[in-house]
């Protein structure tokens, strides 16, 4: 569809079945809300706080502004996370219910209950507070997706200490480095982790990483043996898992912190530099992710959930950790990858365990696309998916043509899609559909969440007129935002409160656009993803959503390279539905790509170089790593640390699949 439509010609309604049953039904429930939080912001989120969420101590402050941009809000109730979770389930007679399918790498299910669940993180807590970690401390977690990851996350909420999950396919170093920021007293981490049939070393990394020097701080290491791998366990500082919850009570009673108490610490992964550690409170968060856990996914009592998410990322924390096991819902975890023993696994596991809300990335979603349509076997039309009534995405904007074979393949036409714009700074969704109310246009996320204040301005902070790009702010601080850069006020300061904007908003990084008829915002990219070609302002997703569009192409990635006469050139990274092409062949297709998309946007948004090659640098969760492709694009020599990538060989044929 050509993107000169306008967006009411794109518009997808939500099925009126799905609006009678909606939590949030029809747009006028949604504006009420937003319509409350105009009239009476404070007001607003303490009635949601005390409706959702559960209080050992209630608060009686809401907001306070004293220090800005250290906001704090709810600052003298207490409560705790884990009991939000796990104990109100089970003493609400929800203790036999399933609350987390474990399905690993080689297809084995697992089933826990809330009780059990329960019983497992307290056994844990107590193996945690038997070796000296208390309230306070940091505890870093290396572990793959596992029961046990989450039951390592959840018994450190239980007892007061603050995580930092470190994802499974970070380096020595970078592990070292977040260590060592956080001043973290224990590791908890596999001896392998299992994915795509393959069996990797967690626990040498970790052995690794207190070689390096400079983590004095860490007093032991707590080994979960998943494989049974080779695994050297140092005498008087590490300790088996099995080993610390033997004889351990299956009670612990929870400690009760205040609102702002720590509730995680997780590192952004920067291209270099020092790791900013991201700190989420206990209170605002977990309000965060309760409130858009039972909206924007309209989770229901009998829903099984699916979030495909890592536990190592902010959505496998919200989304998998927190905000489902809050809702006293049923979710799936999964260990593995989307393309192994086939690119048919997502829809296996849809079919087999009546999954009813999928939340997926569109890297996989992509990926899956050009899968299906090599070979037709693992296309999802083979698979059962009526079991489906919600589907969303997450992790980048969603391009169009990705967006409808999504909606037309894998949701039967019939399920809402929730195209969900947030940070790991944010803590949850903050401009998202809501599934019952809003009206669905393919590659926008639409309208902000009740009571987010977003807005698109320019440089000096003055609103822009819809219709016209611009900047991506928040205007008033919200409930789930990061409090700090642990350890590095000063650094939050700058980053998210810059003076350009007074230290008034803060600043999401991202470009965006409001439709000037619905109103409705697409993300343009991150702002330092938006191109200036001539004094042409384009965004890289405008420029991808193009191209995806072209019946050849799969996926496509684009940046920007100085250029003398234009400021910047466009460098296009595209993976057709075929083979690579080579010499004449991919001259020829490269010409005509060039040509739609000159068709497409305009002439001067024509990609000055395209390259093929079989993928894109991905990290292993799925997410394109567009610094390395900016660094092949200028010839620079990649010194960045590589080690997150899936596929470190594509890296080669990219610096040489030029057309």
């Amino acid at each position: 569809m050509s993107s000169n439509e306008s967006a009411e010609a794109r518009l997808y309604y939500p099925p009126e079945e799905f609006v009678r049953q909606a939590t949030i039904s029809g747009m006028d429930a949604y504006k009420s809300l937003c319509d409350e939080a105009q009239r009476d912001y404070e007001g607003y989120w303490a009635r949601l706080a005390r409706e959702h969420v559960v209080w050992h101590k209630p608060f009686t402050q809401v907001l306070d502004q004293g220090e800005a941009p250290f906001f704090k809000w709810f600052a003298d109730g207490q409560l705790n996370v884990s009991y939000n979770c796990l104990d109100r389930n089970v003493q609400s007679g929800l203790g036999d219910k399933v609350a987390i399918i474990f399905e690993a790498d080689n297809g084995r299910v697992t089933k826990v209950t809330y009780s059990e669940l329960l019983a497992k993180v307290c056994q844990f807590s107590n193996a945690l507070k038997s070796v000296g970690v208390g309230k306070g401390d940091r505890v870093v977690i290396y572990l793959p997706m596992s029961v046990e990851g989450i039951v390592a996350m959840q018994a450190c909420a239980r007892i007061g200490a603050t995580h930092s999950v470190v994802f499974g396919g970070f380096s020595a170093q970078s592990l070292r480095d977040r260590i060592n920021d956080a001043g973290a007293v224990l590791v908890i981490t596999a001896d392998e982790q299992c994915r795509g049939g393959k069996n990797i070393p967690l626990k040498p990394a970790v052995d690794e990483a207190l070689s390096l020097g400079g983590c004095e701080s860490i007093r032991n290491v707590v080994v979960y043996q998943r494989t049974g791998g080779a695994c050297n366990m140092v005498a008087g500082r590490d300790l088996w898992w099995h080993d610390a919850v033997q004889g351990q009570g299956d009670a612990c009673e929870p400690e009760w912190v205040e609102a702002e108490h720590p509730l995680f610490l997780l590192y952004t992964s920067g291209s270099t530099g020092k790791p900013k550690g991201v700190q989420h409170s206990t209170g605002g968060y977990l309000l965060q992710a309760v409130l858009t856990t039972k909206w924007t996914f309209d989770l229901k009592p009998v829903d099984v959930f699916w979030c495909t998410a890592d536990i190592g990322w902010v959505t496998g924390h919200t989304y998998i950790t927190y905000g489902p096991l809050a809702c006293g819902g049923t979710e799936i975890v999964f260990e593995g990858v989307p393309s192994y023993p086939d690119a048919g696994r997502f829809w296996k596991m849809i079919q087999d365990h009546k999954v009813n809300i999928f939340y997926t990335a569109p890297t996989a979603i992509r990926s899956l696309i050009k899968a299906a349509e090599t070979n037709p076997v693992v296309h999802p039309r083979n698979y059962d998916l009526g079991s489906l009534r919600l589907m969303g995405s997450v992790g980048e904007p969603i391009n169009p043509a990705a967006w409808e074979w999504y909606h037309r393949n894998v949701g039967g036409g019939r399920c809402p899609i929730v195209d969900t714009f947030w940070q790991t700074e944010t803590g949850g969704h903050m401009i998202t559909p809501l599934p019952g109310a809003t009206p669905l246009v393919p590659g926008s996320c639409t309208l902000p969440f009740p009571g987010i204040q977003a807005s698109v301005v320019d440089e000096t902070g003055a609103e822009v007129p819809w219709g016209q790009g611009g900047i991506l702010v928040m205007k008033k601080p919200w409930p789930g935002m990061i409090r700090t850069i642990w350890g590095d006020p000063e650094r939050f300061r700058k980053s998210y409160y810059p003076a350009d904007f007074q230290g008034k908003y803060y600043l999401a990084g991202d470009g965006a656009i409001r439709d000037r008829n619905t109103g409705y915002f697409t993300i343009t990219g991150r702002i330092d993803d938006v191109l200036n070609v001539s004094g042409h302002r384009m965004g890289t997703m405008e420029i991808e959503s193009a191209l995806v569009a072209h019946p050849l192409v799969a996926e496509s990635a684009v940046v920007g390279r100085p250029d003398e006469l234009t400021g910047e050139a466009i460098v296009a990274f595209v993976v057709l539905r075929r083979s690579r092409p080579t010499g004449e062949e991919a001259k020829k297709i490269v010409a005509e790509l060039q040509a739609w998309v000159g068709k497409e946007i305009g002439p001067i948004a024509k990609p000055r170089d395209i390259r093929f090659g079989d993928n894109l640098p991905k990290t292993r969760s799925g997410k394109i790593m567009r610094r390395l492709l900016r660094a092949i694009a200028k010839g620079e020599d990649i010194t960045q640390d590589v080690s997150t990538l899936e596929n470190p060989a594509i890296l080669d044929q990219l610096k040489h699949g030029a057309g």
